[in-house]
């Protein structure tokens, strides 16, 4: 894959990161203040925070398997020769990009059963399939970013510790 069109994904994957995390704040804030300043409770700024919640979350998912900064147990391929590294970090990858698959195409037949339901939030009033619409996104995500991450490590000699955060992985 281009890897422009990877640069362009990762960009707009920190943008959608960064604009839930504001907005996540600017509602709780709205949420305390309302609550303790004017002493009325709106209950959809907790719901539009919680929602935000959980888009950021599973995006930043993505971002630290990127970036290699997730929790990681390397005490066995620490101590491989540089060959088998990266044999057990493409095994890895494998199975993050097999997870990742399954829970996309699940989270598309959850999607769709919220959106023949019409039910909506209590709070915002919106579609309940807008809030689970962040499965596929972000496992989507995960998965093109893992599969251009295991052609990188594929194409990388076995002695280089591969793309950015490889080495931190498996």
């Amino acid at each position: 894959m281009n890897s422009n069109f990877i640069k362009n994904l990762q960009r707009l994957e920190n943008l959608c990161i960064a604009v839930c995390f504001v907005v996540m704040c600017l509602a709780e804030f709205a949420q305390v203040v309302n609550r303790n300043l004017i002493g009325a409770g709106i209950s959809w700024f907790d719901e539009l925070a919680r929602y935000n919640m959980v888009y950021l979350t599973l995006l930043a998912t993505e971002a630290g398997l990127r970036d290699g900064s997730q929790i990681a147990v390397t005490a066995v391929t620490d101590k491989c020769p540089p060959p088998v590294k990266k044999f057990l970090r493409l095994v890895v990858k494998l199975i993050v990009i097999g997870f990742a698959i399954l829970i996309f195409r699940t989270s598309i037949d959850l999607v769709n059963m919220q959106f023949s339901n019409g039910q909506v939030s209590a709070g915002l009033g919106i579609p309940m399939w807008l809030p689970y619409l962040s499965l596929p996104i972000s496992f989507g995500f995960i998965t093109v970013v893992q599969i251009v991450a295991f052609f990188m490590l594929l194409k990388a000699p076995a002695d280089q510790d591969g793309p950015k955060g490889e080495g931190k992985e498996a």
